[in-house]
């Protein structure tokens, strides 16, 4: 009930309905790697995530692979496929030890016909979700590698409170993940990580990553 309460989408409700919305959830677990739904699977639920964090996977015939984002605790998805029906627009994989909450496409529908609030929410979740696809298919078009990196550093880095050291982005997501989010080559960002890192902007160690110059980054991810 706590992590519904600190959801966007749920957290508009009072106690009696959040209380009997946890009850309809189904408790799982997922171990890193593991897929939680494929790209093409019957959208009839909603996940949120409880602990841990996960990457939202989108794959092409061809066998390639594009990252569309990364999720952490207390967020929501698979709204697209649980509202019109449709089947999963993209795989979900567990990046580290994963618990979230199941909850029915029939449970969901319900409440959003009864608590106008959590109906406002998710218009308000999709047209986040549009903005932000929007967004990354313009950053493709007039950012280059550095920008398009600096900008994912710094969406990666949001909400995280700094340390001596500066940021850091723990976030299990190794450099292949990060170039699939950014449409490059893992060697490739790995070249304009080791630059970031040069310059004093970053600091690597493995796939942790400190973000040590922000106002920087800033500079670095703007056309």
């Amino acid at each position: 009930m706590k992590v519904l309460r600190a959801t966007d989408l749920f957290g508009g409700l009072d106690d009696e309905s959040l209380a009997r919305l946890a009850a309809a959830g189904r408790s799982r677990t997922y171990r890193k790697g593991q897929y939680i739904w494929y790209q093409g699977d019957a959208g009839d639920t909603l996940l949120v995530v409880c602990d841990g964090r996960v990457k939202v996977v989108f794959g092409s015939e061809a066998g390639e692979e594009a990252v569309l984002v990364a999720l952490g605790s207390c967020e929501v998805l698979g709204e697209i496929a649980l509202l019109d029906g449709g089947p999963r627009s993209a795989s979900v994989v567990a990046v580290e030890p994963t618990a979230g909450l199941l909850l029915t496409r029939a449970t969901v529908l319900d409440v959003m016909a009864r608590h106008p609030v959590v109906l406002d929410a998710m218009l308000r979740a999709l047209g986040g979700l549009v903005r932000r696809l929007t967004e990354q298919a313009g950053d493709l078009v007039f950012l280059d590698l550095g920008g398009r990196l600096a900008k994912l550093l710094l969406r990666l880095a949001e909400g995280r409170s700094p340390t001596a050291e500066g940021i850091v982005l723990d976030t299990g997501l190794s450099q292949s993940d990060l170039a699939a989010m950014v449409g490059a080559s893992r060697p490739a960002v790995n070249r304009v990580l080791h630059m970031f890192a040069t310059r004093g902007l970053i600091r690597v160690d493995g796939q942790v990553i400190v973000v040590r110059d922000v106002a920087e980054l800033h500079r670095r991810a703007s056309p």
